[in-house]
């Protein structure tokens, strides 16, 4: 389980497909800090270290994984938000988050408002989530808060401190972000089609 507070920004440095999987090497500060095996969350999603080499480290993703994630658009050269896994006498400081994207949604707009940027994002309605204002949604493994929610679309505002210390920074119009709903949101919506359906 991660809380969506972003540890530190990897860079993709090597790229190797082997049949439907995907490979990629990692530089990062945290890779020898890391452990095979280990479970890190890249742009929110839940990856597995499968080796490290020296300050990077090797994840697999699937193609259940890139159908469903923006990794196949990964090329050298792009950062990556990176978490550990939250332990047990940690903090929780963000929200509930476990990895599992849902799907992915567009930057339609990015807005500058007087010190801070305002995001808004486009998602498919095949993914039948919701959002609610004031909620919380994984944007890229980042634990944000919803300023304004519509139809398949929400906004975010981003702190200077967001801007600089994740990828939000780069983040341009017409991108592909990975959207993780909260999974207390989602309980709830399938506990109340469940009670409709009856």
């Amino acid at each position: 389980m991660f809380t969506g507070i972003v540890e530190a920004i990897g860079e993709i440095i090597e790229i190797r497909q082997e049949m439907g999987n995907f490979h990629f090497l990692i530089s990062s500060p945290i890779s020898h800090e890391l452990k095979v095996d280990q479970s890190l969350s890249h742009n929110g999603v839940c990856l597995t270290v499968t080796k490290i080499e020296d300050f990077s480290h090797w994840v697999t993703a699937i193609s259940e994984t890139l159908s469903k994630t923006n990794l196949g658009l990964w090329q050298k050269g792009t950062k990556v938000n990176l978490e550990r896994c939250l332990s047990v006498n940690g903090r929780f400081d963000g929200h509930i988050v476990q990895g599992h994207v849902d799907g992915t949604a567009k930057c339609t707009k990015v807005l500058e408002e007087n010190g801070s940027w305002r995001y808004r994002f486009e998602y498919s309605s095949q993914l039948n989530q919701i959002t609610v204002e004031k909620g919380s949604i994984c944007v890229n493994g980042i634990s944000l808060t919803v300023v304004e929610s519509g139809t398949n679309s929400f906004s975010v505002a981003i702190i200077p401190y967001t801007y600089n210390h994740t990828t939000f920074g780069l983040l341009k119009e017409g991108e592909l972000v990975n959207l993780e709903f909260d999974i207390l949101g989602k309980y709830i919506q399938k506990i109340a089609l469940m009670n409709q359906s009856k």
